[in-house]
């Protein structure tokens, strides 16, 4: 989760939570959680931060996937 914290952040720029959330219809509690790791976002909020972005969901994860370690696996080898 704080890959996804960090791509948000970086994605936001310099536009509040408040800003975003507005246009965006997500609560900027919501989004506060997100960028502090407190919360695992809904689906619906993941795709609504993809249009926020101006980005398709499978781009948005692949931002996400920047911020991940080299090393990440969901999984214990």
């Amino acid at each position: 989760m704080k890959s996804l914290a960090s791509a948000v952040k970086r994605l936001r720029g310099n536009k509040s939570q408040f800003m975003l959330g507005a246009e965006y219809d997500i609560p900027s509690s919501v989004i506060s959680d997100i960028e502090r790791n407190v919360k695992d976002p809904q689906l619906t909020t993941l795709f609504k931060l993809a249009d926020a972005f101006g980005l398709t969901i499978s781009q948005f994860m692949k931002e996400l996937e920047k911020e991940l370690p080299d090393n990440f696996s969901v999984s214990d080898k």
